[in-house]
């Protein structure tokens, strides 16, 4: 993604993250830590799907990373066209089923509400289709993925994502 140092070709990138589970199924610990140092023994959740909001699940940590990959993947799209002003929110939320082989992610949907000056609704959608073609965590999920995608001109910044 352009971040590769000068005159490197790289086939391959290994990102880490490291999950701790000490003890019983309850009371336990359960951390897990990024390589990146964004997560330092941060708290997962002992089950699926978790009711209390003190420590994440791994449901949470996808539906994370799948809109934050996302919003690269737009961001990238618009540049492509000359869009680098404007702001906008992304939220992925993974629905999950209780199925005979256990928690399922059974479809995602990407919510993308944005500020862009200058930009049409047609582009703005076509940019949000190739993003979600081109997303590496799109590629990576089976679930049904639906999207909607809203170009207004209220300010983004006020508009809080579905968690608080």
């Amino acid at each position: 993604l352009g971040l590769r140092p000068e005159g490197a070709f790289l086939n391959q990138i290994i990102r880490q993250a490291s999950a701790l589970w000490k003890g019983e199924t309850t009371g336990s610990t359960r951390t897990v830590t990024t390589e990146s140092g964004a997560l330092k023994e941060a708290g997962v959740s002992t089950g699926i799907p978790v009711i209390s909001r003190l420590n994440a699940d791994p449901p949470e940590l996808i539906a994370a990373a799948y809109a934050s990959s996302f919003s690269l993947a737009l961001s990238e799209e618009l540049e492509a066209i000359g869009i680098t002003e404007g702001e906008f929110v992304t939220t992925a939320a993974l629905t999950l089923e209780n199925q005979s082989s256990g928690w399922t992610i059974m479809k995602v949907n990407l919510n993308v509400v944005a500020r862009l000056p200058r930009v049409t609704q047609s582009d703005f959608i076509d940019a949000t289709i190739r993003a979600k073609t081109t997303c590496l965590v799109s590629r990576s999920l089976r679930a049904n993925v639906t999207m909607n995608a809203k170009l207004g001109a209220e300010q983004v910044a006020g508009m809080a994502p579905l968690i608080s």
